[in-house]
């Protein structure tokens, strides 16, 4: 870094109006998919109810923006690339801010680090053009044009070159402005939007091709999402639609096992708007703490609607952070509406956990090429190819089967087998249930507990002679200090000289679980836990642990009423769909996937 030399003073002095531009072009556009968010929001703005993004070179040579809005006039275009010049507000209330743009810098920063033109049209008048380059503008001109607006950006950063080495490859930038267009196409399923990348030479090739939607919203945001997120998702998904205190959370959730191993699949607006927001993502991990693992992230889309004056768009200038007047309550609309939602969902689990059962249970074929056939295969070759692909097995496998002494057309049938002394085998009305009996009896177990504590707290039962445990010093100190809590929880210790401790009561529920197994996993909970969000979430989580202690063990033998039994509560307890981590609890197989594996349909 530079220094001014000793004694001599520096001189302040006035950036021109290029230079002002061009510094806050790095604030508003980053990248092309900046530059395609600004202008797509702005045809948004302007009423459009068909865009099209056209962009060559991942956007550094060309970004073209086709809308069919209001259009503007011979009079408007050089505001319109006028630095803090804007149609959509007065500057008179910066907190009641209701459209996508606002701050009036995106063209004026677009004209001043590429070649810019504007060719617009308002219905029932003359079209115009108006050429930027570098920050020069030259004089607005007649043209002919559609009703609308298009926006053509070339040589982005070509005023700027130094910018230009900060840019990915072209793949890593077309995939950044088709992301955008998602977004904004997920807020917007009433609009129809075309994503295209050209080639000098060549015809077009469509990436994206989102017609609009019609009808009721949640029609609309369902099939736009089927569209963009696939149907596995919406499939899956759970309808979003609760309000409180003026604020109204919109949209659809997905199912606990429909988890995702990243947080690709979460998709967050505020009044329509697009944004990356800390509280919001938090909040929303924490609606799925009861039922995900840490590993795993749900899914959504999800939009939270209030009062403009109630929340501040104006923190950063590419507007995607929000500053809520009331956070708590945005946070708390997020947590307990998700969370009536899933309980709503009932003991649903995802189909996807059907189809990815199929998927495993196909055999696949032996490859066999056309230029090795002399003849077409008979069956005994094609057997013996089966076999020669089909493990065996270390050991014979056990299985009971049991008389159907209950009507199948429960939802989750009768039990009528067991095999490897954990998978229950039910038979419904219109295919079978497999269900994982420790992991079903798990959650069950987990929700019993967490009734018991909200309703008269945990019933516990004394051991009739405590278990002593020797402890580190860490982890008698991390005992001690929740011996109250969990108390309340239904494990009471004392501390029994130097770094022992005694286990005096454990929960009644859990029968006859050894106090030092159910010490080792609260101790790891206990550990783990040090970012869970509240005391409620950490009480559950080491519930949620000690549950496993008062599950059906995979390897025990079930009667056939204890397995129906079993089913019955699952019928009659939400969230059974999934285990304590998210992993699913049961797998539905209809008569038509077991057909499809033979061959039968």
């Amino acid at each position: 870094m530079n220094s001014p030399a000793p004694n001599i003073r520096p001189v302040i002095r006035l950036l021109d109006e290029a230079a002002i531009n061009r510094i806050a072009a790095g604030e508003v556009v980053e990248r092309p998919a900046s530059a395609v968010k600004e202008l797509v929001e702005n045809a948004l703005d302007a009423g459009a109810r068909r865009i099209a993004v056209d962009y060559a070179a991942g956007g550094k040579l060309l970004i073209r923006v086709t809308d069919d809005g209001c259009g503007m006039g011979a009079s408007d275009l050089p505001m319109a690339v006028a630095r803090h010049a804007t149609s959509k507000i007065d500057g008179t209330d910066l907190l009641n801010i209701r459209s996508f743009g606002f701050r009036g810098e995106a063209l004026a920063s677009l004209g001043s680090v590429g070649r810019l033109s504007i060719t617009s049209r308002p219905r029932g008048e003359e079209g115009h053009r108006l050429v930027v380059e570098g920050g020069r503008m030259a004089p607005v001109v007649p043209c002919s044009a559609a009703p609308g607006t298009v926006i053509e950006l070339r040589d982005l950063f070509y005023a700027t070159p130094a910018r230009l080495k900060f840019l990915r490859t072209d793949r890593s930038e077309a995939g950044a402005i088709a992301e955008v267009l998602r977004r904004l196409a997920m807020a917007e399923p009433l609009v129809g939007f075309t994503l295209s990348e050209v080639s000098e030479g060549e015809p077009p090739r469509v990436i994206l091709r989102l017609d609009p939607e019609n009808g009721d919203f949640f029609d609309a945001l369902q099939r736009r999402l089927t569209r963009v997120l696939g149907a596995d998702f919406t499939a899956n998904a759970l309808r979003v639609d609760v309000e409180r205190d003026g604020l109204h959370l919109s949209g659809y959730a997905a199912l606990p096992t429909y988890s995702r191993g990243t947080s690709v699949q979460q998709f967050l607006f505020v009044n329509g708007r697009p944004v990356q927001d800390r509280l919001l993502y938090g909040a929303l991990r924490v609606a799925y703490f009861d039922v995900l693992s840490r590993d795993r992230h749900p899914a959504a889309v999800l939009n939270l609607s209030c009062d403009p004056e109630r929340v501040d768009v104006n923190v950063h200038p590419a507007k995607s952070e929000v500053r809520f007047r009331e956070p708590e309550a945005a946070r708390s609309l997020i947590i307990t509406g998700l969370k009536s939602v899933l309980l709503a969902g009932g003991t649903r689990a995802s189909s996807t956990v059907a189809g990815a059962t199929v998927q495993a249970l196909r055999p696949e074929a032996p490859r066999i090429y056309q230029m090795d056939l002399g003849a077409r295969p008979s069956f005994t070759t094609l057997a013996r190819a089966y076999e020669a692909q089909a493990p065996g097995f270390a050991e014979a496998p056990s299985a009971r089967v049991e008389p159907v002494s209950e009507p199948t057309a429960a939802p989750l049938g009768a039990a009528r087998a067991q095999v490897h002394e954990n998978y229950i085998i039910a038979q419904t009305a219109t295919g079978i249930v497999i269900v994982d009996q420790h992991a079903a009896h798990e959650r069950l177990v987990y929700e019993r507990l967490k009734a018991q504590r909200d309703a008269t707290g945990i019933t516990t039962q004394a051991l009739l002679i405590p278990e002593i445990l020797e402890l580190s010093s860490a982890d008698h100190g991390r005992l001690m200090e929740a011996a109250d809590d969990l108390a309340a929880l239904g494990l009471v210790i004392e501390p029994f000289g130097g770094m022992a401790v005694a286990v005096r009561e454990v929960p009644a529920i859990l029968g006859q679980a050894s106090a030092k197994a159910l010490l080792a996993d609260v101790l790891d909970e206990l550990t783990e836990q040090g970012d869970a969000p509240s005391l409620l979430a950490r009480m559950d989580a080491i519930l949620s642990r000690m549950a496993c202690h008062g599950s059906i063990r995979s390897g025990r033998q079930m009667r056939a009423e204890e397995m129906n039994s079993l089913l019955r509560e699952m019928e009659a307890t939400p969230l059974s769909g999934q285990c304590n981590h998210g992993r699913p609890t049961y797998v539905e197989l209809k008569l038509s996937d077991i057909e499809r594996l033979f061959g039968r349909t």
